[in-house]
């Protein structure tokens, strides 16, 4: 017994021997594996030397260091050092270990070198290292009672000027309106309920700001910003009680409606936005473009915030930690030219449709108007719950953004389809048609289906005639005579059924609905003359009329100013003899008295271009909407293209309508 006894004290006395005493190498490491794991309780629980605890708190470190890690985006914290050798720390209460820090932060990476001072103490009766734990851990230099300052500054939003250099977006002065509690002189709730009144908001909006906690009576409350070309109504907001103004920098565009669709605005971000916007450096606090060219170009114009991180001491000199720069966004500068924007806006007011105009020898794409519209500076500076739903309720949807949206282009197609019959052969300039009557049936499986043209002519027709004529029977045939293959082959020339190659984003053009035109089909007759299936955007249908000034090549649209002039989207799309046959008859619709486009005949601008009526409806017997399209050009100086389509025109006089308001333009 006395034996075993022996034994087992023996043993626990080796075991006990055996125990290696921790070392500062050891408790480093476990310290710096819980600082990568943001497990600050337990650092300051288990590590902290009780100098250390006794000098910060738990509430100075362990409820300190994330909110520090948050609010300056700490983040792939590295900690390294060198081990120390035995002999460096055996028979030592206290030792120093060279370490070096380094991590990411909002304003850049840091990275700097200090000392990590470790003591022996005896705690639970047993003795170990912990750490002697400084601030300066933390941030380089920072001590006890020191600030910790980040500062973000918000770059200045890059603007957007046309082509001669007018202000389309720009950083520009608004009016901030606002109540001087004090100087209401009791007119309180009168003056709160014509305010509320005068700026399209709610009373409630309004108490809100006036009972916020900072408010006192002789403070300046912001209440709402307005644009600052509204000074009939800041007249009406000076004659209130108590109601001020404060200059302010907003985001202004100058020519208001008629860009709006074009320009867009900007506006705070939003939670959605945000999450889609992860990691391209956007906040809760960021301004973000809200559609046209403050969305597509946001990324330039938006620039990137400054960060600074510094170190605020007592006698109140700062030490900067972590700096980057502001950068301010890039100025965008297009194409477009507001005066003739403004130009085709007014022409089009009260009517709802889209425009496009281009320089059809460059390629300059000079317009892109959708009409109605609204005032972005409203929606900028924030648009009303009651003034947008009266936007919602209106009847010609002046939300929607009709250029970018694809129509029918009605008889607008036919010099497509006649360039590519004479492409194909199908046709020749001097082939004739004989068509009697108004009307025009196939028969067989198209049943009692017929076609309807406007003039009813009498013998051969040729495609010139036919053109100015604007006949839908000569087209029909000519598309059902190529057949489905052939003309779909010629359409896709023309780049129908492609993405245009544009900079803002523009909804793709189709032949039909699944691509296809069954030959003989009702379908194929239909799309010869721009009905059918068939859809394309204002500025794709502009673009397909330059082959006819071009040689026969089809021009690139492009949008920004400084954009790599490529000139051609698509070569040789017909012949240069076809293009100068094709544009011949185009002159002769304006040109001739007979022709649907005489309307546009100009003393001294030779116009050419076509008319079109596309009639929308889901039944034969149906009489439906009727859009009316005019495409025209200058064919002498060749220097603008214009495309126009106005919904509604069944009781405005069809395209004449369309034709009147392209003269107008051209005048």
């Amino acid at each position: 017994m006395k034996k075993i006894f022996f034994m087992f004290a023996m043993l626990l006395f080796v075991l006990a021997a055996c125990e290696k005493e921790p070392s500062p190498n050891d408790r480093l490491d476990e310290y710096v594996k819980l600082w990568n794991k943001n497990n600050f309780g337990e650092m300051y629980k288990d590590y902290l030397t009780s100098g250390a605890k006794k000098e910060y708190t738990s509430k100075d470190f362990v409820d300190r260091y994330p909110k520090v890690y948050k609010d300056l985006e700490i983040s792939d914290l590295q900690v390294s050092y060198k081990k120390l050798a035995e002999d460096d720390f055996k028979k030592k209460d206290k030792v120093s270990v060279p370490v070096q820090i380094s991590f990411k932060t909002m304003a850049g990476d840091v990275k700097y070198k200090e000392n990590v001072t470790l003591k022996k103490e005896e705690k639970n009766d047993k003795s170990n290292w912990y750490i002697d734990w400084k601030p300066d851990l933390l941030l380089p230099g920072l001590e006890k009672g020191d600030k910790i300052k980040p500062v973000t500054v918000s770059p200045k939003r890059g603007e957007i000027r046309d082509r001669n250099g007018s202000e389309l977006a720009v950083n520009g002065e608004v009016f901030q309106i606002g109540i001087i509690p004090e100087k209401m002189d009791g007119h309180d709730e009168e003056v709160k309920t014509q305010l509320a009144s005068l700026l399209d908001m709610s009373v409630k909006e309004i108490d809100q700001k006036l009972n916020a906690s900072w408010v006192k009576p002789d403070l300046f409350v912001p209440i709402k910003k307005i644009p600052s070309t509204k000074e009939e109504l800041v007249q009406k907001l000076y004659a209130l009680p108590g109601v001020d103004k404060q200059d302010t920098e907003g985001r202004v565009y100058p020519f208001g409606e008629a860009t709006a669709h074009l320009v867009g605005y900007v506006g705070p971000i939003t939670a959605e936005e945000l999450e889609k916007q992860k990691g391209k450096g956007y906040t809760a606090s960021s301004v973000i473009g809200k559609r046209g060219l403050e969305q597509v170009f946001d990324e330039q114009l938006r620039g990137k915030a400054g960060e600074t991180i510094s170190i605020e001491k007592s006698d109140g000199t700062e030490k900067v930690v972590a700096e980057t720069p502001v950068q301010n966004g890039k100025n965008v500068a297009v194409t477009i030219d507001a005066d003739l924007q403004t130009k085709i806006y007014n022409e089009m007011k009260g009517n709802a449709g889209t425009a496009s105009a281009i320089h059809p020898i460059t390629g300059e794409v000079l317009s892109l108007v959708s009409s109605p519209s609204f005032d972005p500076n409203d929606f900028s500076l924030g648009v009303s719950s009651k003034e947008y739903a009266k936007l919602e309720k209106d009847p010609l949807q002046p939300l929607i953004n009709r250029f970018a949206l694809s129509y029918a282009p009605g008889s607008a197609i036919k010099p497509i389809t006649g360039a590519i019959a004479l492409e194909n052969g199908t046709l020749k300039t001097s082939s004739t048609k004989t068509i009697n009557g108004k009307t025009w049936g196939k028969g067989g499986g198209w049943g009692d289906y017929t076609i309807t043209r406007v003039h009813e002519t009498s013998g051969p027709i040729n495609m010139e005639t036919a053109m100015m004529y604007s006949d839908n029977i000569f087209f029909a045939q000519t598309a059902l005579d190529m057949g489905g293959d052939k003309f779909v082959k010629g359409l896709k020339n023309f780049g129908f059924a492609e993405e245009i190659p544009f900079t803002y984003p523009l909804k793709k053009s189709q032949v039909s609905s699944d691509g296809t035109l069954k030959d003989g089909s009702i379908l194929l007759g239909d799309t010869g003359y721009g009905q059918g299936q068939m859809l394309t955007n204002i500025l794709q249908l502009a673009t397909a009329y330059t082959p006819f000034l071009n040689n026969g090549n089809m021009i690139k649209p492009y949008l920004l100013l400084d954009e790599k002039k490529t000139g051609i989207w698509k070569e040789h799309v017909i012949s240069a003899d076809n293009a100068k046959s094709i544009a011949g008859m185009l002159r002769q619709v304006v040109a001739d008295p007979r022709g649907t486009g005489h309307g546009a005949d100009l003393p001294n601008v030779e116009l050419a271009g076509k008319t079109g009526t596309a009639e929308l409806k889901s039944s034969k017997d149906e009489k439906g909407k009727e859009n009316g399209v005019f495409v025209a050009y200058d064919a002498k100086k060749k220097n603008l293209l214009i495309s126009i389509l106005i919904e509604g025109v069944q009781k405005g006089g069809g395209s004449k309508l369309v034709v009147q308001k392209v003269a107008n333009i051209f005048k």
